[in-house]
């Protein structure tokens, strides 16, 4: 089922002389319980395209549609993870995941056993009470990123939601949220600069170029879960988007446009891409 579409999305910066084309006609849905990533060179448009599916820009042209009504301006339907966690450091862990929930006046039974079920999930049970400067790097991601999906906006979505931790902990907090997403049955769409990190969180993965934002190739991953990060499906579609991204960074409207990039296909658990 269709839950999300932007339709000729357009968006220029600056004025006369100066203006900037960042996105031109940028379409494309994300169904329910879909995780869709964004990936792209440096200045393609990815955030901003983010930023006018939250409501927080508006296109000057185009339109997003959520569930039938047309976006307007933020919403509760919508969660935001930032790139800074953006936790209220006055509030222990527990007052920032409450906080949506008061918000939106769920009964108070109801943010108690919700809140219990995000702490376990999330592996932060028993730091319920530390602030947030008494958090590792990992920990506060993880608190802004339940934080989020609370009070179940219907689709939430993150910029470079991991972009602020090493690598090492970046994989196991991949791994994190990925179960955070699976159980909570969320539907997402995340930016990154990291291949890895698309290949090993999304559904599909959409690679944004140079040209105003165009879409160069709408990739489908049929990889089992969770995913085996040496097998060689996995190393395929890494190595494939790996390839489009470098062609979508030399300004490239379309991989149509350049040599071929073979579709793969494996036995088990393979990727192909989407046309």
């Amino acid at each position: 089922m269709e839950l999300l579409k932007f339709e000729n999305i357009s968006k220029v910066f600056g004025k006369k002389e100066l203006q900037n084309q960042v996105l031109s006609n940028i379409s494309s849905s994300i169904k329910s319980q879909q995780f869709v990533t964004l990936l792209g060179p440096s200045g393609c448009g990815k955030t901003t395209l983010l930023n006018i599916i939250g409501g927080f820009l508006k296109p000057d042209a185009g339109q997003v549609i959520l569930e039938g009504k047309r976006v307007t301006g933020p919403g509760p339907e919508r969660g935001f993870v930032f790139q800074n966690y953006a936790l209220f450091p006055w509030m222990t862990v527990k007052d920032n995941i409450l906080f949506p929930m008061k918000r939106q006046k769920m009964p108070a039974p109801q943010r108690e056993d919700r809140v219990q079920e995000l702490l376990s999930m999330a592996n932060l049970e028993g730091k319920e009470h530390l602030y947030p400067h008494q958090l590792s790097g990992g920990m506060k991601q993880r608190t802004a990123v339940i934080r989020s999906i609370a009070y179940r906006p219907q689709v939430l979505l993150m910029d470079e939601p991991l972009g602020a931790v090493d690598f090492q902990m970046r994989q196991t907090l991949q791994e994190e949220l990925e179960s955070i997403f699976i159980r909570d049955k969320v539907t997402v769409m995340m930016v990154t600069h990291d291949v890895e990190e698309a290949v090993y969180m999304s559904d599909r993965v959409i690679v944004m170029s140079n040209h105003q934002g165009a879409i160069a190739e709408d990739y489908l991953l049929d990889l089992k879960r969770p995913r085996d990060r040496r097998s060689t499906a996995y190393r395929q579609a890494v190595n494939h988007l790996m390839d489009t991204l470098q062609i979508s960074s030399n300004g490239s409207e379309s991989v149509a446009d350049l040599p071929r990039v073979p579709v793969l296909q494996a036995i088990n658990g393979g990727c192909h891409v989407a046309r």
